[in-house]
């Protein structure tokens, strides 16, 4: 196999311990050039602590790691020269304008004063900032400020993009944004590593989902897949104040999967259709009828409990 053809991550055994407690514990995967790989958890699923490992921001404790050919964390300055890293949270200068951000940070690759000339309008049409590259930081928007860390990423023409959480916060315009410029990158062929909690956003930019909980992969394939074998077809969702006197006559099968979320049900089969005429009957519940998506599986594989953290 040529070094070309090698996976842009390879990972076998990966763990990692903080004293006696296991964060992530010996998880194996490979990433290939061009994939779009979300990385999904609940809070404490140990997805954070991996992507830190993945950038060489905290060691394994054991296991290998496998970076664009570079071992990890031995070979991390190498490898971190070739990677563009995108934080949850902006650590954009505030003194500086939008145009000053990415020529100082230009400096931490070595680019010459040529190649930062050309590649600087590129990366401000790239994320739709041309009129705004003699704005001081305090002036943008939110979405301007995310499109700039993206656009300050790729810097250095970086072979792997790594971005924790892109779009949280932002409001769902800015985030559909933000989606245009990712699918862009993917179609370019730039490898992306993401994590989110917004499950349209992993099914829609994500050709592939690594679900992990308790420091386990729980699941490793593409959203379609996991929606297709992992979850019943379709979910009537009811809530409402006569939710106990429906559920007394309701024609719920044994082949009918449910669970309750607080004052919720949510009704799991391939045909629900008596059920949804059913409701029908109840003017005090309300209900919807849908195919399952990737939020239903996270839930069916890590469960409704809420974590804090």
């Amino acid at each position: 196999m040529s070094a070309s053809s090698l996976p842009i991550i390879q990972a076998h055994g990966l763990t990692k311990d903080y004293g006696k407690l296991r964060v992530v514990d010996r998880i194996s995967f490979a990433i290939d050039a061009g994939e779009c790989c979300g990385v999904l958890g609940p809070n404490g699923a140990g997805k954070t602590t991996t992507m830190k490992m993945l950038i060489g921001a905290t060691p394994p404790t054991a296991g290998e790691l496998r970076v664009l050919g570079h071992t990890v964390p031995r070979d991390a300055r190498a490898m971190r020269a070739r990677i563009g890293v995108v934080a949850q949270s902006d650590n954009l200068d505030p003194d500086f304008t939008v145009e000053e951000n990415l020529r100082v940070y230009a400096r931490y690759f070595g680019l010459s004063a040529a190649e930062v000339r050309s590649r600087i309008p590129e990366l401000l049409e790239l994320a739709s900032l041309q009129d705004k590259a003699g704005a001081k930081i305090n002036q943008l928007s939110g979405g301007m400020k995310r499109r700039l860390s993206i656009a300050r990423a790729l810097l250095n023409r970086p072979e792997l993009l790594i971005l924790d959480e892109p779009t949280t916060g932002l409001d769902p315009q800015i985030r559909q944004a933000i989606w245009q410029l990712l699918r862009q990158l993917r179609r370019d062929g730039l490898t992306i590593v993401l994590t989110t909690h917004y499950m349209d956003e992993a099914e829609r930019l994500c050709g592939r989902i690594i679900l992990m909980d308790g420091g386990h992969i729980l699941a490793d394939a593409s959203p379609q897949a996991l929606i297709r074998d992992r979850i019943e077809s379709h979910v009537v969702e009811v809530h409402g104040a006569g939710g106990e006197r429906w559920l007394a006559t309701a024609p719920i099968g044994p082949e009918v999967r449910r669970e309750r979320a607080g004052e919720s049900w949510f009704f799991y089969g391939r045909n629900l259709e008596s059920l949804v005429r059913s409701l029908d009957e109840y003017d005090d519940l309300h209900y919807s009828y849908r195919s399952s998506n990737l939020e239903d599986v996270f839930l069916k594989l890590t469960g409704r409990d809420l974590r804090d953290g």
